[in-house]
């Protein structure tokens, strides 16, 4: 982002500006750019301190309701027709932009790492929607199984991350995902921030799916960890796993945080993500270089 410095003013300089100047991390700029928008969104300003506590009451009341009923009323199809409507009607353009790039680039950060660890065979199910009734096939319940599968799958089999060389580390998984997105919805009513939605989209994965469906999805938030320190040893490069916030899996942190967390985990994925790619140029400057000489 350029800026004309000249004109800012020093007593009241604009946070969001100064997050989008920021490049202490590796998140992309189109889709930093997109969050930092529905941060300073209305909807995000005046809706989510109402919806937030509502939401997480409406958790509780689904967690008792779990107690008499862990597997009743319960439906995945119902789920996905429900949040693929608020996302067709009244998700912003951003919010489901960033929504789309989150299941490509998690595809590719999986795949990515099963293309580089030996002597494992990771049987995978790629997530990469390619329009808004993609999402209606189990998707956002998928994600979190694709996580739990990958981790039982590589270490059932003795697999183990190590150092490698620049050279020799294999980035074919990756792709750049704008390209592949659709066109997105962004009529009048098509105002709603990603957060927002997210809180409002939390109690229904508790309502519609059987409890220990979504304690599940609500834990594997916390293998964002697993998932950093396992490219952090591929590169040897351990400080990375300090851009990640959603740790500690074997400690479980209550399902009502379990929106604020999405957020996180929305964010270590794009951190991560963009880390892969920046020693991905490393090596390609590095051969070009090479080649040079």
């Amino acid at each position: 982002m350029s800026y004309d410095l000249s004109k800012h003013d020093f007593n009241d300089p604009d946070p969001w500006v100064a997050l989008d100047l920021d490049q202490s991390t590796f998140f992309d700029p189109a889709a930093k750019a997109a969050l930092l928008r529905g941060n300073a969104s209305k909807s995000r300003q005046f809706l989510l301190p109402v919806v937030r506590p509502l939401a997480r009451l409406s958790i509780v009341l689904t967690q008792l309701l779990r107690i008499v009923l862990p597997n009743s009323f319960t439906s995945s199809r119902h789920l996905h027709t429900l949040i693929v409507w608020g996302m067709r009607n009244f998700l912003s353009r951003d919010a489901n932009y960033l929504i789309f790039r989150h299941f490509h680039i998690g595809s590719q950060i999986l795949k990515f790492l099963a293309d580089n660890v030996e002597n494992v065979d990771v049987k995978a199910h790629p997530l990469k929607p390619r329009a808004l009734e993609d999402f209606l096939d189990n998707t956002y319940v998928q994600h979190d199984l694709n996580l739990f599968n990958f981790i039982i799958q590589i270490n059932a089999q003795g697999g183990r991350f190590k150092p490698a060389p620049l050279e020799r580390i294999n980035f074919s998984a990756l792709e750049d995902v704008d390209p592949l997105l659709p066109v997105l919805p962004d009529r009048w009513h098509n105002f709603l921030d990603l957060q927002t939605a997210i809180e409002l989209y939390t109690p229904l994965f508790g309502l519609f799916l059987a409890d220990k469906d979504f304690w599940r999805a609500s834990n594997s938030l916390q293998l964002d960890e697993t998932i950093a320190i396992y490219v952090a040893r591929l590169f040897d490069r351990e400080s990375i796993v300090a851009l990640v916030n959603n740790k500690h899996p074997c400690v479980p942190i209550s399902t009502l945080e379990a929106g604020f967390r999405l957020m996180l985990h929305g964010l270590d994925a794009e951190n991560l993500y963009g880390f892969i790619k920046e020693m991905q140029k490393r090596q390609a400057a590095e051969r070009a270089s090479g080649g040079a000489r």
